[in-house]
């Protein structure tokens, strides 16, 4: 039973009904979806999944929507076939739940993606974007592989920069003012750091009013309020990609 009194701040939001373009593929030891555009190309963006997992329909919508810009996108299962948090699971377990499906071990799935998209894609440009859990394992990688090109961290918890502010690569982020799950102040005191420790190009930058996972999980006709931030988060995020890419 889902611990009513203390609902999941990080809530699926709006779940799109969603089939997906693309196609489920076995890639090394994990599953992945895959997306191509029509026109052949060599710029790829992995996308990661929030705590809902690698089959959340609005996950596969914005791979769909990346592979509308031009890219070929891929969304493995980073949790190698552990079971995607569910709503109605208790809050109260949350803690014991992500141990192990740690956002800065992904390192090997990371490599066998990277190797797919090179030998089965012929992509040569990589980048990656990551929404909730996704965002804190961007930042992971934007802080330790060399192979991407560039990153978009989407409300990603504030983790991975305790003792390492020095980012490999270009990197996006995407904040909501109203996030109960990342407070402000820690918005502030990462962009200090950077600006004290960054030699690459990076952008830090909170959207009005909205709360955590707006840019993929709010539906914009359900939200009419909330559009124009959903919109121009979604746009902000391809026009880092195209720059970077």
């Amino acid at each position: 039973m889902a611990n009513e009194s203390r609902p999941c701040p990080c809530d699926i939001g709006d779940r799109f009904d969603y089939g997906g373009r693309g196609q489920e593929v076995q890639v090394g030891h994990i599953k992945a979806y895959v997306c191509k555009p029509s026109a052949s190309t060599d710029k790829a963006v992995i996308v990661i999944h929030d705590i809902f997992g690698w089959q959340l329909p609005n996950t596969r919508y914005m791979a769909d929507m990346i592979t509308t810009n031009g890219y070929i996108a891929i969304c493995p299962d980073f949790f190698v076939g552990q079971e995607a948090w569910k709503p109605s699971n208790d809050w109260a377990t949350f803690n014991d739940w992500v141990k192990s499906r740690d956002a800065g071990k992904i390192d090997k799935e990371v490599d066998v993606v990277l190797e797919y998209l090179k030998d089965q894609c012929g992509a040569k440009k990589i980048g990656v974007i990551g929404f909730c859990w996704g965002g804190a394992a961007v930042q992971h990688l934007m802080l330790k592989n060399p192979h991407l090109k560039t990153g978009v961290s989407l409300y990603g918890v504030i983790r991975r920069f305790d003792d390492k502010h020095s980012l490999l690569h270009p990197t996006f982020f995407i904040f909501g003012e109203k996030d109960d799950i990342i407070p402000l102040e820690q918005v502030t005191l990462l962009e200090q750091k950077l600006k004290q420790n960054c030699k690459v190009d990076y952008e830090v930058k909170i959207y009005p009013g909205q709360t955590h996972g707006f840019v993929h999980r709010k539906r914009e006709d359900i939200n009419p309020q909330d559009k124009p931030y959903i919109e121009e988060g979604r746009k902000d995020m391809i026009n880092w990609l195209n720059k970077y890419l």
